[in-house]
């Protein structure tokens, strides 16, 4: 006879209770999840993931019936800590925070309902809620890069090996007729990402050691790159074969969805192998079981909701007027001077503006930039400065460290450099230089980030300012700023000379476009 898990009335309104306050204190963090979702197909699949949670609890309700509910103080603690990382996530406007404070309340509350034994059967449930919150944008980008130029160069080795002439510039495959490009959309992050959940929820399911259940979810990382490589491979020989029609609209949407596919049975397949070669014989049907409650059976005793329930009920209820006052706290958005007025004569400089291609605009989803081409002493310099009204909800400047390699541009040295006299008041001004090279080319980059009155150069201090300044002053504001220019036959002394005489022109005019 199966046992049934049964609340008395307190326990029923305690329950009740928390949900319903989390959803108040929490709604407007989870409704930009909930958008997000909408807006990134990389995150489409997030939708399932608090249903297959709630699956996860639902089938451990016959052991969970059989447990004492004990409570824990433990749980009151940790919902405590969620609520003060939802107050730093709503002061300093970054949803990320909000959304894992959520995660780390809703655990505290079941925690302080519960005890301890019966979240060793619910662990699984909260692990995987966290697969539906977004990557941090920096992060995202960084990962999307390096999935770009590694299917890039797989997929291009595919497709020599049909006999194809075909070069590679970054992650851009010249097929000769037509170049393929292996933008963000195809960096494999939509398979990754969804691919990741669903080996985490099959090795839980997956009646083997704890080593082979580790080693299904970690290989769902080279099964996509390996399976988006070959899809990218796929497309060069088709379009090679017959014409560019093969990379694009409903052939390139269905080639996709097969590869998913592929993915999906990859994970079965790695899991018969890996018992297969461990000397188990059993079906593959017998090594994935999902254990579903009987139902019925005898009754349980009411359980009544322990102290700590309550007094997280109490602790919820407190945080509510606070919580609905900070969401109308707006970010302060500074005055500035658009980029459309920037000057084309800088001392001795001439320049002539560039407009970013529609594709690059998608993907920086920035608020202003500029894009110029300088001749004056010395030679040529590109200058490029991007700037955000907002960086609270993920986009940011792209470091030129993450996107030059994007280009077929590999970095030859990097380092911190001060160019003398640049900055305010005369002060040294840093930077940072690097030496790029593409073939026989080479250039020399400065760039820095510009942010709130601030010059940095170190990309995770610029994290750091970001959600400090977003805290003390409401304000997440922010730019980069890039200088180009060729390396000629007087090397990288003189190619430093010319941007630093271009700096030195340059940063007195900044002030009026990047308010401090």
């Amino acid at each position: 006879m199966t046992a049934v898990l049964r609340f008395g009335r307190s326990g029923q309104a305690a329950l009740a209770a928390m949900a319903l306050l989390l959803v108040l204190i929490f709604h407007n963090g989870l409704g930009y999840l909930l958008r997000t979702w909408g807006l990134k197909p990389e995150y489409s699949y997030a939708y399932f993931v608090p249903l297959i949670a709630a699956f996860l609890v639902w089938q451990k309700r016959d052991v969970l019936a059989r447990m004492p509910f004990a409570g824990s103080w433990g749980g009151a603690a940790l919902v405590l800590l969620g609520l003060a990382l939802f107050v730093l996530g709503e002061l300093s406007t970054l949803f990320i925070i909000v959304q894992y404070a959520f995660v780390l309340a809703l655990f505290g509350a079941v925690l302080a309902y519960t005890g301890w034994r019966p979240i060793a059967l619910l662990w699984a449930s909260f692990l995987l809620l966290l697969f539906m919150i977004p990557l941090p944008d920096f992060l995202y980008i960084q990962l999307s890069q390096k999935l770009q130029l590694i299917s890039s160069q797989l997929g291009v080795a595919l497709i020599r090996a049909f006999g194809i002439s075909v070069f590679l510039e970054g992650n851009v495959i010249d097929l000769g007729t037509y170049k393929l490009q292996v933008v963000e959309a195809c960096s494999g992050l939509r398979y990754l990402f969804p691919l990741m959940t669903l080996g985490f929820i099959t090795a839980l399911f997956f009646r083997a050691p704890l080593w082979q259940r580790v080693v299904l979810f970690a290989a769902t990382v080279p099964i996509t790159v390996l399976m988006n490589s070959l899809r990218i491979g796929v497309i060069g020989v088709l379009v090679d074969r017959f014409g560019t029609r093969a990379a694009e609209g409903f052939l390139h949407d269905f080639e996709g969805w097969v590869v998913f596919m592929v993915c999906f049975l990859a994970l079965f397949a790695l899991m018969w192998l890996m018992r297969r070669l461990s000397g188990d014989r059993r079906p593959l049907r017998e090594l994935l079981i999902v254990q579903l409650p009987s139902g019925g059976g005898r009754a349980q005793a009411l359980r009544p909701a322990p102290a700590q329930a309550w007094v997280v009920v109490l602790l919820l209820a407190l945080a509510v007027i606070p919580a609905t006052l900070l969401p109308g706290r707006a970010e302060a958005v500074p005055v500035r001077t658009p980029f459309s007025v920037f000057p084309m004569r800088l001392d001795d400089w001439r320049g002539r503006n560039q407009p970013l291609e529609p594709v690059y605009l998608d993907a920086l989803k920035l608020s202003d930039y500029v894009l110029a081409d300088y001749s004056g002493p010395g030679g040529p310099v590109n200058l490029y400065v991007s700037y955000y009204d907002s960086q609270r909800q993920g986009e940011s400047a792209h470091s030129p460290r993450v996107c030059l390699p994007g280009g077929g541009w590999a970095l030859d040295s990097f380092g911190r450099h001060l160019v003398p006299a640049a900055g305010a008041g005369g002060a040294p001004l840093p930077v940072n230089r690097a030496v790029i090279a593409l073939g026989p080319q080479r250039q020399l980059v400065y760039y820095w980030f510009q942010q709130r009155g601030r010059i940095i150069t170190n990309e995770y201090l610029v994290k750091w300012y970001l959600f400090w300044d977003a805290l003390t002053r409401n304000r997440s504001d922010g730019a980069m700023v890039r200088l180009v220019t060729p390396i000629g036959p007087g090397g990288e002394a003189q190619a430093d000379t010319v941007l630093t005489r271009f700096v030195t022109a340059l940063e007195p005019q900044l002030d009026h476009y990047l308010p401090d």
